[in-house]
């Protein structure tokens, strides 16, 4: 698959088949993709956590924070929440400063997980002290996002942004989710 396809079908999905099960060495791979990735000075402080089962998954699911532009919806129903997770931490003992480097493993984790026929969301609005708490992970490191994993369950399109200016991602009465793309013109400075 070519890069601009991978892109244009790696999209933030919030819905997915959640009895379709990601194999742990499947998370692997994925981290793997983001352990090969650029980091900033090499420091590369990013560690992972990685989960695929229910109990784990439920404890991880209850502190995120769903489509910010979606009021009424609280998050997917039972039976199409993620069936795994992947959650990125910066190692505080390596570096207090992490830079971009997690913007960069969750492209490539999500661009890997979208060529493997899986689809994803990354939260950075999770209640993280909770998390910690939850998953007794050590005060040595940090949570940085959060990477929601599956079997895609919804449709997501891209559209131009209207007259208005409206960014906002928005779902129609069937559910199919939009979202607003400026157009390549209108990003690009001529200075």
């Amino acid at each position: 698959m070519a890069l601009k396809e991978l892109i244009l079908k790696n999209r933030s999905y919030r819905r997915f088949y959640q009895d379709e099960k990601i194999e742990y060495d499947t998370l692997k791979e994925l981290v793997d993709l983001a352990r090969l990735s650029a980091s900033g000075a090499n420091r590369q402080p990013l560690k992972y956590i990685l989960s695929n089962e229910p109990e784990k998954n439920g404890k991880i699911f209850k502190h995120l924070k769903w489509a910010g532009y979606l009021k009424d919806w609280d998050g997917p129903q039972d039976g199409e929440r993620p069936s795994a997770y992947i959650i990125v931490l910066g190692d505080k003992r390596i570096s207090t400063n992490f830079l971009w480097d997690h913007g960069i493993a969750c492209q490539s984790i999500l661009l890997g997980a979208t060529e493997k026929g899986l689809g994803g969301c990354m939260f950075g609005s999770v209640n993280k002290k909770a998390l910690m708490e939850d998953l007794n992970i050590p005060d040595t490191f940090e949570v940085l996002v959060v990477i929601a994993l599956g079997k895609p369950k919804e449709k997501v399109f891209l559209e131009e942004v209207d007259e208005t200016g409206d960014i906002k991602y928005w779902r129609d009465e069937n559910q199919v989710h939009y979202v607003p793309k400026r157009k390549l013109d209108d990003i690009i400075l001529d200075i």
